[in-house]
């Protein structure tokens, strides 16, 4: 058998979406005076796993400048209190012309708190105007599935 050549299982696999999950615990500075996180921590977790996203794909340094968020939207489901370990899934949902739209789940053991959206435009520079996706970059987004995970070693 030849296992250079992925059966059409493995191959539908790999051209799933980038998606990656990483682990974290809510910090102090991420909860309000209520003792539940504040709206903002689920940003900062989504920019989190965004940049390392891009990291592993090898484009981080090229886009990250230059990719503004121009829309961001999260139902907020359940409460997270401080140092609750959360998992973070991030998955690039669509890539359009020069725009990228990703889903973004927040969970604590096994429990949706949060889900988000958010929709970013590539520059041609810092403050620039919109520019098309490399197709490089495209392919890269649209088919390198699941990546490896970013875990807490003392989870």
């Amino acid at each position: 058998m030849d296992d250079s050549n992925p059966s059409p299982d493995e191959q539908a696999r790999e051209r799933r979406p980038a998606r990656i999950m990483v682990q974290r615990r809510i910090e102090w500075w991420d909860t309000d005076a209520s003792g539940v996180y504040h709206n903002t921590a689920a940003f900062r977790l989504l920019e989190t796993a965004e940049t390392l996203l891009l990291s592993r794909l090898g484009i981080l340094h090229d886009v990250y400048h230059r990719l503004p968020r121009v829309r961001i939207e999260a139902d907020f489901r359940s409460p997270l209190r401080f140092f609750d370990l959360v998992d973070v899934a991030l998955e690039v949902q669509e890539i359009g012309r020069t725009s990228i739209t990703y889903h973004m789940r927040i969970g604590r053991q096994g429990v949706v708190c949060v889900e988000a959206k958010a929709v970013a435009v590539l520059l041609d520079q810092p403050g620039g105007q919109p520019m098309e996706w490399p197709d490089r970059y495209r392919e890269l987004l649209l088919t390198a599935g699941t990546l490896p995970p970013e875990r807490l070693s003392d989870a």
